[in-house]
Parts: C-alpha cells; structure tokens; sequence
C-alpha cells in the first residue's frame, strides 16, 4: 500500500544511521533531560540542561562534532520530544535552524503493563529513543507524530478556546451563586439575569432575614465577575464577526461561512470545527473520525467481544463540540437523512443505547461536514440555507 504524504505515524526518508544523530528531550519546567544516539560513540550521551534552547543547538553541534572525530560524517540531525506545556515552539526553532524536529503524540509511545513500573525522566528518554529509532526507521506502530502548526495556525485557535474558558468560568460562577444561596435556603434565583444584582438585596431567607453581610458581599463580587466574564465574551464574538466581514474570500473564513449555512450550525461551532479539525491536512473520513475521538475502543480477546466505548485519544473540544452538534442536527433537521437514520435504529432502545448511537450520528455528520468543505457539494442528510 503507498504511504500518504502527510502520514505521521512513519519516517517517508531512508534512515541511515552511521550518518544520522538522533536525540530526544525530556522536557520538564525547570529542566530539559537530553538523550542520545551519536554515531562512532559506544556510549549513549545524556546531558540535563536548563530550559534553554541556545544551550541544546550547542550540545548537538558538539556531539556531532564527537561524531565527526569519531569517523562518522553526519549529514543528519533529528530531534524528538512529547507534546505538551511547551507546545510547538522549539521545533520551529530548530527547523529554522536546519534542523529536523518532530512533536510525538504522548498516547502513542507504548510502556510498560506492570502494575507498578519504575518511571523517571532517564527512564523516558530510553522510551523515547526506541519509538523515535523504529519511526525513523519508518516501522509502523512505533509512535505518531503530531503536525507542527505555524504561529498563525495556532493564534487562530486562541479565540475559540478562550470563549470556551469563559464560558466555564461563567457556569462556574453561576453554580457557585446558586449553591451559596441554597444553603441559606433560596432558590429560585437566576444570577445571569441583568436583573439579579439588584434583586440580592431585597432576597430573604425562609425564617424573613435578609442575607448575612458576608455572603451578601460575595455574591456581589461574583456577580462583577461573571458581569466581566460576559463582556468577554461578547468582545470575542464581536471581533469574530468583524473579521469574518473584514476578510469574507480568505479560505478559512470562507469555510467558516459555508459551515454556518449549515441548518443548526452556528458561526461559534463552525469557527472551532474550522480551526481545530478542517484546517488540517487530513487524508481521509478514518483520520478525521480518529481526530475527533470519535472512534471505538474494541476489547476482543479469544471468545471475548466487548466495546468499551470511545477512545478519546483525539481532540476533546472537537468530539463535545460534535456530541451537541449531533444533538440539536435531531432538533433542527428532523426530517434529514441522518435523523431519519438514527430514529430508525433507537425507535425501541433504551437511553443507554441513544447515547451510544448519538456519537454514530456525530461522526457521520461531521465527516459530512468534511465532505462539504473538501468537495463544495451538499452531502444527503445535511439541509443547507440558500447563500445570501
């Protein structure tokens, strides 16, 4: 079978490894663990540096150095660490710098099974180096790597997360107003009302008191915040909006557009699914399920058969955001082929079941959505408003 070439679970470049060093890092908050594997050098090089990226070019132009002393001419140097706090950044620093540097997918390096395995940073770099050696090798199923996104890839994406955070902390707020009073014994009172600041002094609690000072006092300083946290969020929609309007012909705006004819898709969720899943470069339906966590998690064993639910290794805001999704396409496209097909196989099931059958018809719709994107045209079971 050819290899895609945007495949990430495999090296595409012959590996030859008398010419080749490779390491991998270790990255921690207040210190990087460098490992190696430097040609002509029976020994396998192990530096812990401070998080400093001008410090790692220095030690890996020396032990290519070592290498070059050592008889072995490296026309190659590669670079690998575990996605995480750090990001992308030092990979594009490296690549700039000619040098070859990879992201991989934590959930991909395989570990021990013992109940209580020794783990320690020296320990993980071991790891690290023989997934990284069989990827560059280009065996399959050592480990994936995750694409590396420019700057402006993932600035784009700041927006939609930060709405998504604000959100939370509004809910939060929300929960924590309401759980204040019902412990005085009020309930009823809605804090996200434009109403309810002026309402709290005039609340009483069963027995005819007014609320204590303290508590009156706290609730008055949620209610400034959740009032911040809602100004936020308007700004961000506001400066969505203004963009969308400023750039209409830019490709990801245009997607985004096109997504929001969508009957119950709104500019919110086609603006997170535009940037986190469609932006991407995916190869075909599989990789855009298997993104989005939508996919299953089969335990077979001998005679033994049993599904254990989602996988969740993919995108956790993308497979919420798809869940919803699927939920208001059965509100608002009732009589849509996909609805039509998800009534015709839960007519007689239990929750249990719609549940299960909801994340189906999530998949379905948004590899339809994909296809609508990638193709332009309508797939059946999507109901798309007439463009103004």
């Amino acid at each position: 079978m050819p290899r895609q070439l945007n495949d990430l679970s495999r090296s595409l470049v012959a590996l030859e490894q008398d010419a080749t060093l490779i390491a991998v890092i270790e990255m921690g908050q207040s210190s990087w663990l460098v490992a190696g594997i430097v040609p002509g050098i029976e020994r396998q090089p192990l530096k812990k540096l401070a998080p400093d990226q001008h410090a790692l070019l220095q030690l890996l132009h020396r032990w290519q150095k070592e290498a070059n002393e050592a008889g072995h001419v490296i026309k190659r140097i590669t670079v690998a660490y575990e996605a995480g706090r750090d990001g992308f950044w030092l990979a594009r620093w490296l690549r700039a710098r000619e040098i070859e540097a990879y992201v991989i997918h934590p959930s991909s390096v395989p570990v021990s099974r013992e109940h209580r395995r020794a783990k320690t940073d020296r320990l993980d770099t071991e790891l690290l180096k023989r997934a990284f050696l069989g990827w560059l090798r280009g065996e399959p199923k050592h480990c994936s790597m995750a694409a590396i996104p420019t700057i402006a890839d993932e600035d784009a994406r700041r927006p939609s997360r930060e709405r998504e955070n604000l959100v939370k902390e509004a809910t939060r707020l929300v929960n924590r107003m309401k759980a204040n009073l019902a412990r005085l014994g009020i309930r009823g009172f809605r804090p996200h009302l434009a109403r309810a600041a002026r309402q709290l002094q005039t609340l009483q609690t069963p027995e005819g008191a007014a609320l204590p000072a303290n508590t009156l006092a706290e609730l008055r300083r949620d209610m400034d915040r959740l009032r911040f946290a809602k100004q936020q969020i308007k700004q961000i929609e506001a400066a969505r909006i203004e963009r969308l309007e400023r750039e209409p012909a830019e490709q990801r705006h245009a997607m985004v557009r096109l997504l929001g004819r969508v009957v119950g898709v709104g500019v919110e969720t086609a603006d997170m699914l535009v940037h986190e899943v469609f932006a991407r470069r995916l190869r075909d339906r599989r990789a855009v399920a298997r993104y989005a966590g939508l996919t299953g998690a089969p335990d077979e064993s001998g005679t033994k058969r049993r599904e254990r639910g989602l996988a969740k290794a993919g995108n956790a805001r993308v497979r919420r955001g798809m869940i919803q999704l699927a939920w208001r396409h059965l509100l608002h496209q009732r009589d849509s082929a996909l609805a039509q097909w998800y009534r015709a196989r839960t007519a007689d099931a239990r929750s249990r079941t719609r549940k299960i059958m909801i994340v189906a018809l999530a998949r379905k719709l948004l590899i339809a959505l994909w296809r609508l994107l990638t193709t332009g045209e309508a797939p059946a079971g999507l109901l798309i408003r007439p463009a103004a």
